[in-house]
Order: C-alpha cells, then sequence, then structure tokens
C-alpha cells in the first residue's frame, strides 16, 4: 500500500511540475509577441461569404504580409469602422484609422491605412462606409507615393 501512495504521488507531482513549466513557456511568448505577422497567405480566401457576411483581411505592403483575418457577421447597414473594432485592435485619430492589431502607420514612411472594398478602392472613410454584406474588405498599410 504504501509502494502505491508514494507511485501515485510521484506521478502527480510530475504532472504538476509539468504543466507549470508550459505555461510560463506560454506566458513567455505572449509577452514577446504582440503582433502576428507572416508572409503566408490566407486560407480562408476561398471560403464563400453568406448574405450576413464580410471577410476583413489586414496586410502590409500591398498585400506582401498577412496581418490577420476575420469573417465578421453584419447587419445591413453596419459601419465599418464599428465593425472593425469589434474584430479587431484598432486606433483611430478622428476617424483615420492609426493602428490595425498594433500594426501602426508611419508618417515619416508615408505609410497609411488604406482600404479596398472588393478590390476597388474605397471612396469613402471607414467611419463612413455602410456594409451591405458578401463584401471582401482588405485594410492594407501602404504607401501614398
Amino acid at each position: 500500500m504504501n509502494k502505491w501512495l508514494k507511485f501515485f504521488s510521484i506521478v502527480l507531482l510530475s504532472f504538476v511540475f509539468l504543466a507549470a513549466c508550459g505555461n510560463g513557456e506560454d506566458a513567455e511568448e505572449n509577452e514577446n509577441s504582440n503582433t502576428s505577422v507572416s508572409t503566408n497567405e490566407s486560407s480562408g480566401e476561398d471560403q464563400e461569404l453568406a448574405e450576413d457576411e464580410v471577410r476583413l483581411t489586414i496586410t502590409i505592403d500591398e498585400g506582401n504580409q498577412y496581418v490577420s483575418e476575420e469573417i465578421v457577421q453584419i447587419e445591413e447597414g453596419d459601419i465599418l469602422l464599428d465593425v472593425m473594432k469589434d474584430a479587431f485592435y484598432v486606433e483611430e485619430d478622428s476617424g483615420f484609422i492609426t493602428s490595425i492589431e498594433r500594426v501602426s502607420d508611419d508618417e515619416d514612411e508615408g505609410k497609411y491605412w488604406m482600404y479596398f472594398v472588393d478590390g476597388e478602392s474605397a471612396a469613402v472613410g471607414a467611419g463612413e462606409y455602410e456594409l451591405n454584406g458578401e463584401e471582401e474588405i482588405t485594410f492594407d498599410l501602404q504607401s501614398t507615393e
């Protein structure tokens, strides 16, 4: 009986020790990485959108770097900026988006957030654009020059 008690105690302590080590690595990894940027293409481009959905894609340098993508349910007439704030970490200044997912514009380099609806440059700001559904919207941090 005493041997079984020692055995189970050792096994239990081993699990506790391994769990504690694993959590420390995850926490350290999260502290060191604020933004996920990849050069890989999005995997969701082939998925069809429902009438009440939009695809929001975040990229850098005309799509050369992929940041994030979400398919979001909307109601007709929802404002794009509000939907963006619900789906991503967004910072703005007077209606102009200055940062998405902690990737900020850069005035010194002339890089600003631009957005495109179904591949076409938008005619109004994100704070004025009313969503209809089934739209493919890409926000890209790009040079204006």
